[in-house]
């Protein structure tokens, strides 16, 4: 293992073989990790390959790494927090976005993860604007646009449906969102 990162040939090698077959493209990211271990963006894509198939504690557990090699990696530590977030513990995503608040007021990492704090301190008129103010500003990563938006779209239905029977909005997400539409 060298304390390089991948070389750029062999990345872009990587990300053609993930967009044929995920286990295969696991398998040579195994292989990359061999030889670049310290290479965070190695890490943290085996760790959004793992959360697509569903292995969500092995998920964790690639993109911490990630995220332990290089803390100022804003997409894997959002997406690190993302993933205890939807696995119903909000403090353990709260503490891991706390650095985040040190981005610029206009990054979208650091908006998505107060819009979900704010949710789940049930401030949700003011999570779903700062979530929708992130989404108009994220341009580099639109499929988490599209988790956003499933995320308010569930909130503002399950609102709508329950109006007799209040309930947090992590009880609303835990209760209906499974976590089955969203692309870690």
């Amino acid at each position: 293992m060298t304390s390089e990162a991948c070389p750029p040939d062999l990345l872009n090698s990587l990300l053609e073989a993930l967009d044929d077959n995920d286990q295969r493209g696991l398998e040579r990211l195994d292989a990359l990790l061999l030889d670049y271990g310290a290479d965070a963006r190695l890490h943290f894509l085996r760790g959004s390959i793992l959360a697509g198939m569903k292995r969500y504690e092995a998920a964790i557990a690639a993109i911490g790494k990630a995220v332990e090699l290089d803390p100022d990696f804003a997409a894997a530590r959002f997406q690190l927090g993302f993933l205890h977030y939807t696995s119903g513990d909000p403090q353990t995503a709260e503490q891991v976005w706390r650095p985040l608040a040190n981005l610029p007021e206009t990054s979208p990492p650091r908006l998505f993860a107060q819009g979900l704090v704010q949710l789940a301190r049930d401030e949700l008129e003011a999570g779903i604007a700062t979530l929708e103010q992130g989404m108009a500003l994220n341009h580099g990563n639109p499929p988490m646009n599209g988790d956003m938006r499933l995320l308010i779209n569930t909130i503002r239905q399950q609102l709508a449906s329950t109006q007799d029977e209040p309930l947090s909005s992590t009880q609303l997400l835990l209760q209906r969102f499974d976590g089955s539409g969203v692309k870690h």
